[in-house]
């Protein structure tokens, strides 16, 4: 399946801006507010996010953050572990080292405890020590009922790993660079979640971004040829995180794209239209996540697809 009905939180208690993602991270910005205050704002916002998706009948897995080591990004887990219908887990390498201290293999025990099946762990982390980076689904999209995987290159998501990464799990790579403007000059974003959501039925994507038509051609072809409507949206909306949505299954077996509210009101009514075609869509305020953070709704869900013992 493409989706799930299972989801994997991090409940903050150390958040604010990580002065280490910020170096190749253009959507983080430092609020005038104390580090206590930011915090405490992020943890009302996340509370409010997973009771709307709980709500909903989505099975949220809320694991708490611990004071040590000290993680100002553990509330976006979804980059450095994936958890496959294989029954195994992936680990993936960092590239801020204190995102690193975020990996904790009590959470699969956790897991295991609520009646999922673990049956290996893939670890790529080796390799940190030679300057390689893949951040898990913020630099992999994968097109699970066709067997692709999207990556946008840049300093996190490099393409020898990518590549590895896909003939390990038997993927089809569609490889390409999506860029933003940051000062005048064209730099790549850092995560391809960031400006493209992948659901069952359609794609949410910045296509303006990826400033190689031979490049935008092929990943619209792939999309296209798999059938999948495409959904645009523009660089300024990207800004608003228009890109980073996840769709999710609910209650009854419903679908919902999810969003926070900041990617919701930047979205034109046709566009609103288009994706309420095939889903309701959720949404919740995550200004001081999306503000400090650089990441968005997409962002703080990790997907369990899990075989359940």
């Amino acid at each position: 399946m493409q989706i799930t009905n299972t989801i994997l939180m991090i409940r903050p208690v150390n958040f604010r801006m990580n002065e280490q993602t910020a170096v190749n991270n253009y959507f983080q910005e430092q609020p005038d507010i104390t580090p206590e205050k930011i915090n405490a704002k992020a943890q009302n916002e996340f509370d409010a996010f997973v009771a709307k998706l709980r709500e909903h009948g989505v099975n949220i897995i809320v694991i708490d953050d611990t004071p040590e080591p000290d993680t100002p990004d553990s509330i976006f887990p979804n980059n450095w572990v994936s958890f496959h219908n294989t029954g195994t887990v992936c680990v993936y390498p960092m590239f801020a080292e204190n995102r690193r201290k975020e990996r904790r293999e009590d959470i699969f025990d956790t897991l295991e405890k609520q009646g999922f099946h673990i049956s290996d762990v893939m670890d790529y982390t080796a390799a940190e020590e030679e300057g390689v980076f893949l951040e898990g689904t913020g630099s992999i999209l994968k097109d699970r009922v066709n067997q692709k995987a999207y990556c946008a290159l840049s300093e996190r998501a490099h393409e020898e790993l990518f590549i590895e990464f896909c003939e390990d799990f038997n993927c089809f790579p569609v490889i390409f660079t999506a860029n933003q403007t940051v000062d005048g000059e064209r730099l790549p974003i850092y995560h391809t979640n960031v400006m493209m959501a992948m659901a069952e039925t359609f794609v949410v994507i910045c296509l303006d971004t990826i400033d190689d038509k031979k490049e935008r051609k092929s990943v619209v072809e792939h999309i296209k040829k798999d059938g999948k409507e495409i959904i645009p949206i523009t660089e300024e909306q990207m800004y608003q995180f228009a890109g980073n949505m996840l769709q999710v299954i609910g209650a009854d077996d419903q679908r919902y794209m999810v969003m926070s509210s900041a990617a919701y009101n930047s979205l034109r009514p046709e566009q609103i239209a288009a994706i309420e075609k095939h889903c309701p869509i959720l949404h919740s305020p995550l200004d001081t996540i999306e503000t400090c953070g650089g990441g968005s709704a997409r962002c703080m869900m990790a997907e369990v697809f899990l075989p359940r013992l």
